[in-house]
């Protein structure tokens, strides 16, 4: 299946016109025989992809003291006062939208939960809770080449798979990645994919033949 994702991947990038930013290309896998309305066959999880998302991710870091000076001094964003957020659920959206992961100082996920939850959570974007001593660059660096799976309304899964930075072979690597998840999810495995198609940003889905 990767040679056919690959000569996938080398379509769409052919056809994809040139823009004025690195586009990203996209995984888009249709399945069939699953049931969407049994929450066992929804799939939401993340995915190291093994060479990388090829852009870097935006990171938000909720903390105060010692773990709000570590996420600065590694250039994250970094929030210390929620009180912002108290009342202004436009600024709060504009935040989560603006960012792929959030870190929390574990002791803080009560207040985050009251007052960010209901903007975090429906976005799959709730914090990862941590240690406030912990250290922060293992988890950055995993975050890198982390996607999201979130399998909502559907039997569709869309990921991010590489950028045009990157090889035709890296970013088919990356999609075989994805699909590795339903190859563990289901019973059938691979079995269960319908179609499958590859992308870029801007560009017109090219359908992966195998």
């Amino acid at each position: 299946m990767i040679e056919a994702i690959t000569r996938g991947v080398k379509e769409a990038r052919e056809k994809s016109k040139p823009r004025n930013f690195t586009q990203s290309f996209e995984l888009i896998a249709n399945l069939k025989e699953i049931d969407i309305k049994k929450p066992e066959f929804k799939i939401r999880q993340e995915v190291a992809l093994p060479n990388g998302r090829g852009k870097s991710v935006k990171i938000a870091v909720i903390a105060d003291r010692e773990m709000a000076l570590n996420a600065k001094e590694l250039g994250l964003d970094v929030i210390e006062d929620l009180e912002t957020f108290s009342g202004n659920k436009r600024e709060a959206k504009k935040f989560a939208n603006n960012h792929d992961f959030f870190i929390a100082q574990a002791d803080l996920m009560p207040t985050i939960g009251k007052m960010l939850g209901p903007v975090l959570a429906p976005r799959g974007k709730m914090p990862k809770p941590m240690p406030p001593t912990a250290p922060l660059e293992g988890v950055i660096k995993n975050l890198d080449k982390t996607v999201k799976i979130d399998m909502k309304k559907a039997p569709v899964i869309q990921a991010l798979i590489g950028s045009e930075k990157m090889t035709d072979k890296q970013i088919a690597e990356n999609a075989m990645a994805v699909l590795g998840v339903i190859e563990r999810k289901y019973e059938r495995g691979l079995a269960h994919i319908k179609s499958i198609y590859v992308k870029t940003t801007m560009g017109e889905p090219v359908k992966v033949e195998v």
